[in-house]
């Protein structure tokens, strides 16, 4: 048995060093952080095979394609939310109306951790369910200040409202699965 000094999980959904930081900083918690302490080696399936043996519907699209859409959506993302958080500091828009974009980013970057490392279906489920729901609050707090920011996140929307609906259906075809 040799010793873990660190587990990097990279799910689809986050560039490759986005993920490896959030893993490393989020630690994980019961028995998988007992044996790491333990210095067991813990063999588990990369996350692509595990991801594979899952029950999906027939619609569900190919890894690579979800990452490149993830990749296109990322710098929308950062430019709005980015232009929000300055315009909130420079104390031009309310704390209030940030809230949502806040409460979406830690979601949204959350969501491979819980999918990918703690492989936790419901809770991936959960989360993408705040996802979903922050993006439409994004819109209504942010439109009577900047009704670009608003509809900038329209592909956002979309890409997640789809997302939603395969997450809840992968959640709900391997229901009690290990």
């Amino acid at each position: 048995m040799g010793k873990v000094t660190e587990l990097v999980i990279v799910g689809p959904l986050l560039p490759a060093h986005i993920g490896q930081a959030i893993v490393r900083c989020s630690g994980f918690q019961g028995d998988f952080q007992q044996r790491v302490r333990s210095h067991e080696v813990i063999e588990l399936m990369p996350w692509i095979e595990w991801y594979n043996s899952l029950a999906k519907p027939s619609w569900t699209p190919a890894p690579a394609t979800i990452g490149m859409i993830w990749q296109i959506l990322y710098p929308l993302i950062l430019i709005s939310f980015g232009f929000v958080f300055v315009k909130t500091f420079g104390g031009s828009v309310s704390w209030l109306v940030a809230l949502p974009f806040v409460i979406n980013l830690v979601a949204n970057l959350i969501f491979t951790p819980i999918q990918f490392g703690m492989r936790n279906l419901p809770l991936a489920a959960l989360d993408i369910l705040v996802v979903w729901g922050s993006i439409i609050w994004c819109v209504i707090a942010i439109w009577p200040h900047f009704k670009w920011v608003a509809i900038a996140q329209v592909p956002y929307f979309i890409w997640v409202s789809l997302a939603t609906v395969l997450q809840l259906a992968i959640t709900a075809m391997n229901w009690g699965r290990s």
